[in-house]
């Protein structure tokens, strides 16, 4: 919970509930506006998804977490019904929020949750909206959507506009909460690589034999690898990490956990996808496999030093395709193994102590 001072010393705005309602790196994304938020507000309420939750309740800033499946935003949308809109509507209410701030990406409308919001009775809500929306905003704040701005400064501008702004000694790069849960069990003494190649979509996937490949020149050069992934990719995990000396934690973690995990890394090895921004989030140098679909300018690891990896010309380029649309997936299949053994190299920072 906020301090009472809001801002430029003012009194707190009460209850604040903040909407970031996809996937966890979109959630971790927002981090900055949520504590620019948190800063004048009394409370602050994140609205998440199922896939933003864990990432969620690690934001700093972030009182409580209202879970709610977004039908024309999640990847595998429930339908709408007035059983589902209206548990949405009851939790806002019980929240009791004094003002809204939904937080989208460029190709995503704020208007259909901001009419819920306005059923649940949010008297202010604020939004970047390219669309007309009537009496459903407060506050439109319209912005060059050809723009390649950052997506965690696109978020915290909102933020701004509202009357937010980060406090005096914050620098606006992603964070999480800490002490973060002890990991040296699972993963050994800090310094390690953390190679992650699990994908939330399969145009964003370098190929399995890629992976592979990595670990086994990573090892070869002498280097501890800890190979990270979610419980459905544990079978994916298992086969890049193979038999050798290759820590498998693929499965193993909590949320939380993996960000322990990635903070005892030298440099985290991942595409376009959560970790990579959990990567960032504790301040770890990440090499990042990034395959064109969306503008890395807007999602590449933010904040941190960072490599990015694979052709961002080809022809996928801006296609939001969860599958890719060109036969051999070029833009990433053509990055070699020992490319980004390269990258490591000089990515990689020391990690004798981590706190």
């Amino acid at each position: 919970m906020s301090s009472a001072a809001g801002p430029a010393g003012g009194p707190a705005r009460g209850t604040v509930l903040v909407a970031r309602v996809d996937n966890a790196g979109d959630v971790l994304l927002a981090g900055p506006a949520v504590r620019a938020v948190a800063a004048g507000a009394r409370e602050v309420v994140l609205l998440a998804g199922p896939h933003g939750r864990a990432a969620a309740e690690l934001l700093p800033g972030v009182s409580r977490v209202i879970e709610w499946r977004t039908p024309w935003i999640d990847p595998e949308p429930p339908p709408v019904t007035g059983a589902h809109t209206a548990r949405l509507i009851r939790s806002v209410r019980r929240a009791a929020p004094e003002e809204a701030l939904i937080l989208t990406s460029f190709h995503q409308s704020p208007l259909p949750l901001a009419l819920l919001l306005r059923l649940a009775g949010v008297p202010r809500i604020s939004a970047i909206s390219t669309d007309y929306p009537g009496s459903l905003l407060d506050l439109r704040r319209v912005v060059d959507e050809d723009a390649d701005v950052p997506e965690a400064e696109r978020m915290l501008g909102l933020a701004r506009a509202a009357g937010f702004d980060l406090p005096p000694g914050d620098d606006g790069r992603l964070a999480v909460r800490h002490p973060l849960p002890q990991v040296r069990h699972l993963a050994g003494p800090p310094g390690y690589v953390a190679v992650h190649p699990g994908v939330s979509a399969p145009a964003r996937a370098w190929p399995e034999q890629s992976w592979s490949r990595l670990v086994e020149e990573l090892t070869a050069a002498g280097l501890r690898v800890v190979v990270t992934g979610s419980p459905g990719e544990r079978a994916l995990t298992a086969r890049i990490a193979g038999a050798g000396a290759v820590t498998d934690l693929g499965g193993a973690t909590t949320f939380a956990e993996l960000a322990a995990v990635l903070a005892g890394a030298s440099a985290v090895v991942a595409a376009n996808t959560g970790p990579a921004h959990l990567a960032a989030a504790v301040g770890t140098p990440v090499v990042s496999l990034f395959a064109p679909v969306v503008p890395a300018a807007r999602w590449a690891p933010y904040g941190v030093p960072s490599v990015l990896l694979g052709d961002q010309h080809a022809p996928c380029r801006g296609t939001r395709a969860r599958v890719c649309p060109v036969p051999g997936h070029p833009c990433l299949s053509s990055v070699p193994a020992g490319q980004v053994v390269e990258a490591v190299r000089r990515m990689a920072v020391p990690r004798e102590a981590v706190v």
